[in-house]
């Protein structure tokens, strides 16, 4: 198992023709913590694109990350998921 970090400010960006396991794999990062500090308002957004993609066990991981979230960074979530998907 992999034990190092990621940076996620030089990271390359997603593409759009990524599947929903390399956008799975996002939410998954950002809701543990594993490349830095959690992210929820980003793990919402993965979960949320990876599930759009075919993956269906990202759609109760993104409930649970919402359980922890306010109503106002459910929504920015959102709209950022909506901005990546309009902008690939």
């Amino acid at each position: 198992m992999f034990q190092g970090t990621i940076n996620v400010g030089t990271a390359m960006p997603v593409e759009v023709d990524a599947n929903g396991d390399a956008l799975f794999d996002l939410g998954m990062l950002y809701s543990s913590g594993r490349g830095g500090e959690v992210d929820l308002i980003a793990a919402h957004k993965w979960f949320n694109l990876a599930a759009l993609k075919g993956r269906t066990d990202a759609i109760p991981l993104r409930r649970e990350v919402a359980e922890l979230m306010s109503d106002a960074d459910i929504a920015i979530a959102q709209r950022e998921a909506r901005a990546w998907m309009t902008a690939h």
